[in-house]
């Protein structure tokens, strides 16, 4: 057994059955809430979301919407003016260029607005069931402190290193371990060194905490 798949281990037993905490019903609703959810917390999205698609239920609907209604519902997340903006126009390159349907492969899906590889890779892996592992704040972190990837590497350099360490079959898995360890247990600040099972594998943990 390696070494990553090792830690990997140790933090799917921590936490057993991580998934997405973003609400959502179909693959429309979870593209337009991973889209939301950048530089906001999953909470703040699953507070407006239903709101918003209870007025605008699908792409069809968002895409005529009026840009400062949707802004009044956004207002309470961050950066809501370029989302709303983002969503708007995601939702007319849904109707317009791909016959209704949120894509199912990266290369399509990064064309659209507001879509980057980590959004990318979330819709592929959460919705399609594809191998994906997309490389949020919590990820980067989690595996940088733990020297799975090296501290100089760039999001897309950190996701291919992941996965090269880890079994295709596990990728998916393996975002949604590695989020919620470092939402909820390694986190940026404070994180629970004393109760942590890895602190022999932590930089973190070695250089901030071991003597002192």
């Amino acid at each position: 057994m390696n070494r990553s798949v090792r830690i990997l281990n140790t933090i799917e037993e921590m936490f057993p059955n991580a998934k997405t905490e973003l609400y959502y019903n179909n693959v429309f609703e979870l593209a337009i809430a991973v889209i939301l959810s950048a530089q906001t917390t999953d909470v703040a999205v699953n507070k407006l979301t239903p709101v918003l698609f209870e007025e605008y239920p699908d792409a069809k609907a968002l895409a005529k919407a009026n840009h400062k209604d949707v802004e009044a519902i956004l207002k309470s997340i961050g950066l809501y003016r370029n989302k709303a903006k983002n969503i708007i126009e995601f939702s007319n390159q849904i109707v317009n260029d791909f016959n209704n349907q949120v894509p199912n492969t990266k290369k399509e899906l990064i064309t659209l607005a507001g879509v980057g590889v980590k959004t990318a890779n979330v819709i592929l892996s959460e919705y399609f069931k594809l191998p994906a592992i997309a490389v949020d704040t919590h990820v980067e972190r989690v595996t940088k402190r733990l020297k799975i990837v090296r501290e100089s590497y760039s999001v897309l350099q950190t996701e291919k290193r992941l996965e090269r360490a880890l079994p295709r079959e596990r990728w998916s898995q393996a975002h949604h371990s590695f989020i919620l360890f470092g939402r909820y247990h390694c986190t940026a600040r404070s994180p629970k060194c004393d109760v942590c099972p890895l602190t022999a594998d932590c930089k973190y943990y070695t250089q901030n905490v071991k003597n002192k």
